[in-house]
């Protein structure tokens, strides 16, 4: 009896790597098809479109801004307003003991060949204190040739400054960026700067503040309807 016949080792190899071959080509091919589908799929669908988002305009409703006309407006209306939304907050007379019917308007006086004064003169006796007219902000203590010693004081929505000059002295502890509370101490009647030595006073004036909010530059108000 013959013996059975062997293929040979080599041979078997053979095949082994061809059909290895032929199913990792297999494997490729059908990869690319399925990428090409995607990148065909992705390039039709609507969803792939740029979103661009969708920015809502707040509503302005009546009230929102408490009255007040916007800042860094100008014209006898918008000064007009102003003053108006000051009235409604009842501020306080800034120097002790004086009320309102003592008041005086030199809001348009004459100050030098070209100037108006664009404050009011409250006369008192040195030394008598001076306080804020409202809740606000100590923004700047400052020096100046003709208010003297001066104080800078912004309203809690920054939309108002309001201006202490020729006074005698500052509280003592009182700095820049301090909240203070209407009714607190800010300093004396006195007559620094260029005010008469016998006639000592507080020059209180109002600005409705422009809209970079700089302490030194505001549209003028008269303070004596606002106090009255």
């Amino acid at each position: 009896m013959m013996p059975a016949r062997r293929e040979p080792v080599q041979g078997k190899r053979r095949v082994v790597v061809i059909v290895a071959l032929a199913f990792a080509l297999g494997v490729l091919v059908d990869t690319m098809l399925t990428w090409r589908l995607h990148e065909f799929e992705a390039f039709d669908a609507p969803d792939a479109q740029p979103v661009h988002a969708t920015v809502e305009t707040p509503v302005q409703r009546p009230g929102d801004d408490g009255g007040r006309p916007p800042v860094g407006t100008t014209g006898a209306a918008a000064n007009d307003a102003a003053v108006a939304a000051l009235r409604n907050r009842t501020l306080d007379i800034p120097v002790d003991g004086v009320h309102p019917d003592d008041l005086r308007d030199t809001f348009s006086d004459g100050r030098g060949a070209a100037r108006a004064h664009e404050a009011i003169d409250i006369m008192a006796p040195r030394g008598t204190r001076v306080v804020a007219v409202e809740d606000g902000r100590i923004v700047k203590l400052f020096t100046s040739e003709a208010g003297g010693l001066t104080i800078y004081q912004f309203d809690p929505s920054e939309t108002f400054s309001f201006y202490y000059a020729h006074l005698d002295g500052y509280a003592e502890g009182l700095r820049e960026g301090q909240t203070v509370k209407r009714g607190a101490l800010l300093g004396y009647v006195g007559t620094t700067g260029n005010a008469s030595a016998d006639a000592p006073h507080l020059h209180f004036a109002v600005f409705r503040l422009t809209a970079e909010r700089q302490w030194w530059k505001g549209e003028p108000l008269n303070p004596y309807p606002i106090l009255r």
